[in-house]
């Protein structure tokens, strides 16, 4: 016999036996056999990365979906979401049991969205997913200006709120699946405007994209809003093609990573801002230029980058681009000098505090990032940059650089002059030397 000390009673092997073949029985709820699908993609942010900022994870304002649903510091939007669905009823004269009966049948599809088991009714998870479904469209939609405003409605008045809002639209724990929105933009429709380009509208005020950009990403698809816009940033520049041909022999270069800024100017390599590139992830190196898009770091990017990160890290199935820019970012910033460097060049454009916040982002975060070394999408980048710093005749002209040119007194016409002789007498040792050896 055992005793159980909780329960300050014997139980017996027997019962106990069978108490441990139920549990074997039960299927995990906090991380369900489902989430390992391709259909999974609405995680709880692990542990590793909850520690590094776990308010970048947790909603401030409002609630999407099951995971922070019932929260009472949530309550205040909450209240709002049915006036949202009531303005949609009325403008389109359909039935609540319309909406209901289209988000129903689509029980199954929704559970295996989530990580966690979901422990509400079809009925209760379907009124879940129409309630915030609505209030998400009508919101862009007012944003977007395809439908009125009340001119003294508090959540576009009071000037904090739609920040906020944006953040924790993008949060990777508040999300529904991009298939529900879908559907009830389609009953709800009205005007030629679609989902997509309301969507990108409402969030890309926040990173400052221009409009005749977001007309490429009208037909993108994604899980949910968070990979939506995610998926909005790998455009066909950085999709596949710097991907290194796998029968081209890398001689490992491509399976270190690169140097950071600092190291990076003593070798050679400058630094330019890309102010043209559709994508921050549009990173280029040309003729010993990094060539980098410029971004704006304010609270937005900084929890946007965070929860993809925390998205492509759970999902196995997705690509890494995310990951791969930080890591990128990572080495390049590994002192306050190396981020001085990258500010003076307006890559970087600091609107979130202080430069050591910023420098202490991509220090902590990157660190414990999974991604592939020689098949991300930087890979070949990261190759040309190594080799570039190995080639003996540019680093030949880079120490005549240091030594001469950067000392005061030293004129561009005698620097030059010392090249063109360095270069001469080379030239003159092979000439002897083909004179000796001539070919065969």
């Amino acid at each position: 016999m055992i005793r159980n000390m909780d329960q300050n009673h014997v139980i017996t092997i027997d019962q106990e036996l069978e108490l441990m073949n139920n549990q074997m029985k039960e299927s995990p709820k906090l991380l369900n056999m489902l989430a390992g699908k391709s259909s999974c993609c609405i995680y709880r942010v692990p542990r590793s990365l909850d520690e590094i900022k776990k308010e970048a994870y947790q909603p401030r304002i409002v609630s999407i979906g099951p995971y922070h649903s019932g929260n009472k510091d949530l309550e205040m939007i909450q209240e709002h979401k049915g006036r949202f669905l009531d303005y949609m009823i009325t403008r389109t004269g359909k039935s609540l049991s319309v909406f209901m009966n289209i988000i129903v049948p689509l029980d199954n599809e929704i559970r295996e969205s989530y990580s966690e088991y979901i422990d509400l009714v079809p009925n209760d998870l379907a009124k879940m997913m129409v309630l915030d479904g609505v209030f998400l469209i009508e919101l862009f939609r007012k944003v977007g200006k395809l439908v009125d405003t009340h001119p003294d409605d508090p959540i576009f008045k009071v000037t904090w709120i739609v920040p906020l809002l944006m953040r924790d639209i993008l949060r990777i724990e508040n999300q529904i699946p991009f298939f529900v929105l879908q559907k009830l933009f389609e009953e709800s429709k009205s005007g030629d405007r679609t989902l997509q380009s309301l969507i990108l509208e409402f969030f890309s005020r926040a990173v400052g994209r221009q409009p005749d950009i977001l007309k490429k990403f009208e037909n993108l698809d994604g899980k949910h809003l968070l990979d939506f816009f995610r998926q909005s940033f790998i455009t066909n520049k950085n999709r596949n093609t710097n991907y290194p041909k796998k029968d081209v022999k890398s001689n490992n270069l491509s399976l270190k990573f690169i140097p950071s800024a600092t190291k990076l100017i003593k070798i050679g390599v400058n630094f330019k801002a890309n102010y043209e590139a559709d994508s921050f992830l549009d990173v280029e190196f040309q003729n010993g230029m990094l060539l980098v898009p410029q971004i704006n770091f304010n609270d937005f990017f900084y929890s946007f980058l965070l929860n993809c990160l925390a998205f492509e890290q759970c999902n196995f199935h997705c690509s890494k681009h995310i990951t791969t820019y930080v890591v990128f970012m990572g080495c390049l910033i590994n002192t306050s000098i190396d981020l001085g460097l990258l500010s003076e060049s307006e890559i970087i454009v600091n609107c979130f505090g202080s430069d050591h916040d910023i420098e202490k982002f991509f220090k902590d975060v990157g660190k414990d990032m999974i991604v592939g070394i020689d098949d991300h999408y930087l890979s070949s980048l990261f190759m040309n940059v190594n080799k570039y710093g190995k080639d003996w005749w540019h680093l030949q002209w880079v120490k005549i650089k240091h030594a001469y040119w950067k000392k005061g007194g030293v004129s561009m016409s005698f620097t030059m002059g010392f090249v063109l002789l360095y270069l001469g007498v080379i030239q003159t040792v092979f000439t002897v030397f083909s004179y000796y050896v001539p070919n065969q």
